[in-house]
């Protein structure tokens, strides 16, 4: 599954994490219309980390999970290069941060869950 093109919504999901159940909850609430994407099963590749950058409007280091074991065992650090910090999420997509919506056009990190609201 691709990143959405248009007004879509989908929910970068992990349903493991408390926050990420929190975001789906708050969209069936509100009816809205999305798809979810199991990204640990059915990870983004590069390009399409690249592409939710662009949408998020953030540098990858702010939507990265630093504190991860995986982080460190790719041998990222503080400074590390945002391609290099791509290539390590693309391989262990435990580091991307969740829950993430996006739309055709944005994204935005549900930290807190009804952040996700502004993309609705």
């Amino acid at each position: 599954m691709a990143l959405p093109t248009r007004d879509e919504l989908t929910l970068l999901h992990n349903p493991r994490c408390s926050k990420s159940r929190a975001a789906l909850a708050l969209l069936e609430e509100r009816g809205a219309r999305f798809e979810t994407r199991l990204y640990l099963e059915d990870p983004l590749s590069k390009d399409e980390l690249a592409v939710l950058g662009e949408r998020l409007g953030r540098p990858v280091g702010e939507w990265t999970r630093k504190n991860e074991a995986a982080f460190a065992e790719a041998g990222l650090g503080a400074d590390s290069d945002p391609d290099a910090i791509l290539d390590a999420m693309a391989d262990r997509p435990i580091l991307l941060e969740r829950p993430i919506l996006v739309s055709g056009t944005r994204a935005i990190v549900g930290r807190p869950p009804d952040d996700i609201v502004e993309l609705l």
